[in-house]
């Protein structure tokens, strides 16, 4: 994705948004939004907890929106905006939509496979590869995670 550092941001911090929502209701704070020919076409929070659903993340619930808005399972031409490097799952999920472009926020060394532990979305063995762009916003990504799991930790609840 041939873009500016400012549209990225712009648009990771949609994603933010949703991170700080999901973050309130309880649930891990990361947040998603899909980007086609400059308009909002899908978001996602993480509802995990809410709904008690594995797959629930904020990825997977953004790209059923945008499937949905869309009328069609592929997202041939659209950017993934989302606060946290995707996991195993989420990125399977992106390479099947075939979206165009992943921007995320912070890096997650410990289960991240976009490039930290795996790169699921890069891999030429497979029949669609993405274009990634890591860290923008990172700070900010990364420091809305550590004071979340920090708040649960000071209220003595468990943390997944």
């Amino acid at each position: 994705m041939r873009s500016n550092d400012g549209e990225h941001e712009g648009w990771l911090r949609l994603a933010l948004e949703e991170a700080r929502s999901a973050g309130a209701a309880g649930d891990v704070p990361v947040g998603a939004v899909i980007v086609h020919d400059g308009v909002v076409i899908g978001r996602g929070q993480n509802r995990v907890e809410r709904l008690r659903d594995p797959t629930a993340h904020a990825e997977m619930l953004a790209i059923r929106e945008a499937s949905a808005a869309l009328g069609y399972e592929r997202l041939a031409g659209a950017a993934l905006y989302v606060t946290l490097e995707p996991c195993a799952m989420c990125a399977g999920a992106i390479v099947l939509a075939r979206l165009q472009n992943l921007v995320y926020g912070a890096a997650d060394p410990k289960t991240g496979a976009c490039g930290s532990l795996r790169d699921i979305v890069r891999d030429n063995r497979l029949n669609h590869q993405v274009e990634v762009t890591g860290g923008v916003l990172s700070e900010t990504c990364s420091e809305l995670l550590k004071d979340f799991f920090r708040t649960k930790r000071g209220a003595g609840e468990p943390v997944s």
